[in-house]
């Protein structure tokens, strides 16, 4: 690999000590957009649904645009740009085995997704292995098991609450034969952290093996393998400011070993031969190419080793306490509106990430998170956020159908049936977070400015 392919524009860092009002947010794409209000005129676009996916770092996007004239086959031709994307494939596999801090032993296999890493650990689960899920997980963490024998654990209050009731549950498993923990690292609901490394300690210590949904957490902080001591990890590249569809399980290498491959086909076999009897004999890669059949998409693999480097020199200090300067503004500033009730797990006081979810008393969510758009040029997301149980548990609501936008879900006072999510990271400016927080209090406070319709079961300003 050239070294020209890795000389893109270095992400910007703040060049002090680590001090939040010094930092700058990291370039990304889309930060010039303009959008158009229902009310007139045009806005900077405000992002701020970095929990679905963040924006790519202009670093990844220039990384990416040096290495695109030089794209080639992997592991399969003899030219010189399909050798040259070879060796940036697997360089990028070392890239984020470091960025991970992985152990020697550990193999990191390239997929589509957190959702896809997770069900491809589910389907090489050895026989009668039994999982062990809070029901505080998101869907991506919490339905792949379907083939195993699966607890689902209740929402725990406190972080010393969940190891306990990890602890009660692996200890009293029956048969006491194989088992694995699933669990987040940050809420995608809440963003509040989790206690991963006193939970791996509980797991190993009743002999069950713990997977770690970096999804909403490796975005924010660094995240160690061999520190927390966790068996696998999973993380995308869309929320990892490098969104060109890939996504990383990494960890142990015996259970990937030993299982049949995810995928059947080119790549993931070493050898193939016809049997006299018509059938055919295959012997499987050892290494992680056994569970990465087919063409690896070496862009999207790429992207993400760029945004683990982009991270890296960047420095974690400075983009976490950046972060926490702009999660205390927008709580201190939600704090100011009586109607508005942010979600906890647990508590005002829990360290998190930048995802704050919220109802407001009298509005509808999709009418609210409407009129933050058409109104303000600003993007968040509503609803259950593909954890429905644990937005349900937080509202102590049931599902019911969602109301007409303009019709409050609920009377002043009451609990709202979904909620409304608001998310940032390395990428926000200041600003977005401030127009955020003024268009709440004035929303609250004056009423949307436009009338809104329903349409397809979402709120959209009337024509």
């Amino acid at each position: 690999m050239s070294a020209s392919l890795n000389s893109a524009t270095a992400a910007t860092a703040c060049t002090a000590p680590v001090d939040p009002a010094c930092a700058e947010p990291l370039p990304v794409l889309g930060r010039d957009v303009t959008v158009p209000l229902v009310t007139g005129g045009e806005v900077t676009y405000a992002a701020l649904d970095y929990a679905a996916s963040a924006p790519a770092l202009q670093r990844v996007w220039d990384d990416v645009a040096a290495y695109a004239p030089y794209y080639g086959s992997v592991h399969r031709g003899a030219g010189y740009l399909s050798q040259l994307s070879t060796d940036l494939f697997e360089q990028s596999r070392a890239t984020v085995a470091e960025f991970l801090d992985c152990r020697p032993a550990d193999q990191v296999v390239f997929t589509r997704s957190t959702t896809d890493s997770l069900n491809l650990l589910a389907a090489v689960l050895p026989a009668d292995c039994q999982v062990f899920v809070f029901e505080t997980e998101h869907h991506a963490s919490l339905l792949p098991w379907r083939d195993a024998r699966v607890t689902y654990l209740n929402a725990p209050r406190t972080p010393g609450q969940a190891v306990a009731t990890l602890e009660r549950a692996l200890a009293d498993r029956d048969p006491y034969g194989p088992a694995l923990v699933c669990v987040t690292g940050a809420s995608n609901v809440t963003g509040e952290l989790w206690p991963v490394k006193e939970l791996a300690a509980a797991a190993h210590a009743h002999g069950a093996r713990i997977v770690l949904d970096a999804a909403q957490l490796a975005p924010h902080h660094p995240v160690s393998v061999r520190e927390l001591d966790v068996d696998w990890v999973a993380f995308s590249g869309h929320k990892l400011y490098a969104p060109f569809g890939s996504g990383v399980l990494a960890g142990r290498a015996d259970w990937l070993q030993e299982a049949e491959p995810y995928l059947a086909g080119g790549g993931a076999s070493r050898k193939v031969a016809r049997r006299e009897d018509g059938g055919v004999d295959v012997e499987w890669h050892t290494t992680a190419a056994r569970h990465e059949a087919g063409s690896p998409n070496v862009i999207g693999v790429y992207s993400i080793a760029s945004a683990c480097r982009a991270l890296n020199e960047a420095g974690f200090d400075q983009l976490v306490a950046r972060e926490q300067h702009l999660v205390a503004r927008v709580r201190e500033g939600l704090a100011e509106v009586p109607a508005v009730r942010v979600l906890s797990l647990f508590g005002d006081d829990a360290p998190r990430v930048g995802v704050i979810s919220f109802v407001v008393d009298g509005w509808n969510s999709s009418h609210f998170a409407a009129a933050l758009s058409a109104e303000y040029g600003i993007g968040v997301r509503d609803g259950l956020f593909c954890a429905h149980p644990l937005v349900r548990t937080l509202l102590g609501s049931e599902p019911q159908a969602q109301g007409e936008c303009g019709a409050p879900e609920a009377a002043p006072g009451e609990t709202s049936l979904n909620a409304i999510r608001v998310s940032f990271g390395a990428g926000t400016p200041d600003e977005h977070v401030d127009r955020f927080v003024r268009a709440v209090k004035e929303l609250v406070a004056d009423g949307a400015k436009w009338q809104y319709r329903t349409e397809d079961g979402r709120c959209v300003p009337a024509v």
